[in-house]
C-alpha cells in the first residue's frame, strides 16, 4: 500500500486522476506501486508480469540493483548543472554511444520526440546552411511511421489519426509506403531538389511492429548517398539492444547519417539522444539548438550504467535468443487460434501478434490484465511484447501461457 494516499482505495485514486489530470490518457484501472525484475505490484499486492516495460523503457526491468546504486550515488554527487558546464557522466555516455553506433557526435535530449526534433533541425540546417541548398527543406517519411508528438515530429508521423485537430502541420513532409522503394523513387522524382532528408524506423513499432522487406533500408541508404540526403534512423524504440544488437541498423549492415534513441537508454530515467556523423553534426554550431535538462548527470549516469549492464550481463545475446523463443511461441498461438491470431512479427525483444480485430485485442488486453499479465495493443489490433532485456525463459513461457489463456477467454474457445 502506498504511503502517499493512506486510507484511500484504488477507486478513490482513479477518481482523483479523473479530476486532476488532463484527459488525454485512458489508463488501466489499477495503481502500480512497486516493481522487481519483470514483476510489478498494485496497491492491493497483486502481481503482474510486465510485458510492456513502460513502453520498451525499462530495459533492465524494475529495481535492477546496479542501476539503483548508480542513480543513488549520482544523486548524492550531482544531479544537474546544465550545458553551460561539462559533466563526466554525459561525456562517458557519449563516448559509449559513439563507439557502439559508429557515428561521431551526440546531442542529449529528454525524450525520443526531442531527439527526432534535433535530428530534423540538424538535417535542415545541414542542407540549407552547410550545403547551401536552401530549397531542400522537405522530408520523406513513411505511412504508419511514428516519430513523436511535438509539431515537427508529428508532421513526419505517417498516421493521420494523430494529426486531427493540430493542422496545419509543419510543411514539407512527404510520405511513401513503408517497404516500397518504387514509391520512394516516385516521391523523390516528383519532389526533385526539394527533399533534404529521409526519416525511417527500421521497425515500425507504434505502427504495428511492421518489418522492412529485404533490401528496403539498404535501398534508402543508396538513394541518400546518390542525392546527398540526410538519412535518419529513428531507433527510439528499437535501439540500445532491444533487437539483439546495440542498434537495429546493424542487422542490415548500414549506417545512417543520424540516429535517434530514447526509451530504454536510461532504464526509466528520462533521456534521449541524437547521434550524427561529422557531416551533419557540423550544422549544429553554438546557438542553433539546446536543451536545459539534456545531458544532465543524473540521466546520463543512468544511461551509462544501462549500457554497462547490457554489456556485462550479455543481454544482447539474451535478447536475440529470447526473442526467437517468444516469436516461436506467438507463431504457435496462430495455429491454435486460427483466424483470430493472424501474424507474428518482430525481432529480438520487440514482438507483435496481430489479431483479427481491434475489439478482440481490447478484450485480450483486459483478460490478460485480469490474469496478471500486462500487454498493450498498437494500431488497434497488434499485441506488443517488449519485455525487459533481463527476462528469462520462464518469463517468456509464462507470458505465452497467459496470452493463450486470455485469447481463449476472449474468443470463447
Amino acid at each position: 500500500m502506498s504511503t502517499l494516499f493512506p486510507g484511500e482505495s484504488t477507486a478513490d485514486l482513479i477518481a482523483r486522476v479523473a479530476r486532476h489530470l488532463t484527459p488525454n490518457y485512458a489508463p488501466a484501472p489499477l495503481v502500480l506501486v512497486r516493481g522487481e525484475g519483470l514483476d510489478v505490484f498494485d496497491r492491493d499486492g497483486k502481481r503482474y508480469l510486465d510485458m510492456v516495460s513502460g513502453i520498451a523503457v525499462n530495459a533492465l526491468g524494475h529495481g535492477h540493483p546496479r542501476l539503483v546504486a548508480a542513480i543513488a550515488q549520482q544523486a548524492r554527487e550531482l544531479i544537474h548543472v546544465s550545458n553551460l558546464y561539462i559533466n563526466e557522466p554525459s561525456l562517458a555516455l557519449a563516448e559509449a554511444l559513439v563507439e557502439s553506433s559508429g557515428l561521431a557526435r551526440v546531442f542529449f535530449t529528454n525524450s525520443g520526440t526531442e531527439a527526432n526534433e534535433a535530428a530534423l533541425k540538424a538535417a535542415r540546417r545541414y542542407q540549407t546552411v552547410v550545403a547551401q541548398r536552401p530549397e531542400r527543406t522537405g522530408v520523406l517519411a513513411f505511412d504508419d511511421g511514428f516519430h513523436g508528438r511535438s509539431m515537427g515530429a508529428l508532421s513526419v508521423t505517417g498516421q493521420p489519426k494523430y494529426h486531427h485537430g493540430f493542422e496545419p502541420l509543419v510543411p514539407g513532409a512527404r510520405f511513401a509506403r513503408f517497404g516500397d522503394l518504387a514509391a520512394v523513387d516516385q516521391v523523390l522524382t516528383a519532389e526533385r531538389g526539394r527533399i533534404g532528408a529521409i526519416i525511417v524506423e527500421p521497425i515500425q513499432c507504434e505502427g504495428g511492429i511492421n518489418m522492412p522487406p529485404a533490401g528496403f533500408l539498404e535501398g534508402l541508404r543508396a538513394r541518400a548517398d546518390e542525392e546527398d540526403l540526410v538519412l535518419i534512423f529513428d531507433e527510439v524504440q528499437t535501439g540500445v539492444g532491444r533487437t539483439g544488437r546495440w542498434w537495429c541498423a546493424e542487422h542490415h549492415g548500414i549506417r545512417p547519417d543520424v540516429m535517434t534513441t530514447a526509451k530504454g537508454i536510461a532504464g526509466g530515467v528520462p533521456l534521449g539522444a541524437m547521434m550524427a556523423n561529422d557531416k551533419v553534426a557540423q550544422a549544429l554550431v553554438p546557438g542553433t539548438h539546446a536543451s536545459t535538462f539534456g545531458a544532465n548527470p543524473l540521466a546520463t549516469r543512468a544511461g551509462l550504467e544501462v549500457m554497462r549492464v547490457i554489456r556485462d550481463e550479455g543481454l544482447l545475446a539474451r535478447a536475440s535468443t529470447l526473442g526467437q523463443r517468444l516469436h516461436a511461441g506467438l507463431q504457435a498461438l496462430i495455429g491454435r487460434f486460427f483466424g483470430l491470431a493472424v501474424e507474428a512479427r518482430g525481432r529480438g525483444l520487440v514482438q507483435g501478434l496481430e489479431l483479427a480485430s481491434a475489439d478482440l485485442a481490447t478484450r485480450v488486453v483486459a483478460a490478460a490484465r485480469e490474469r496478471g499479465l500486462l500487454l498493450n495493443a498498437v494500431q488497434g489490433k497488434t499485441l506488443r511484447f517488449v519485455p525487459a532485456l533481463v527476462a528469462t525463459e520462464a518469463h517468456i513461457d509464462e507470458a505465452l501461457a497467459l496470452t493463450s489463456a486470455s485469447l481463449a477467454a476472449s474468443s470463447g474457445s
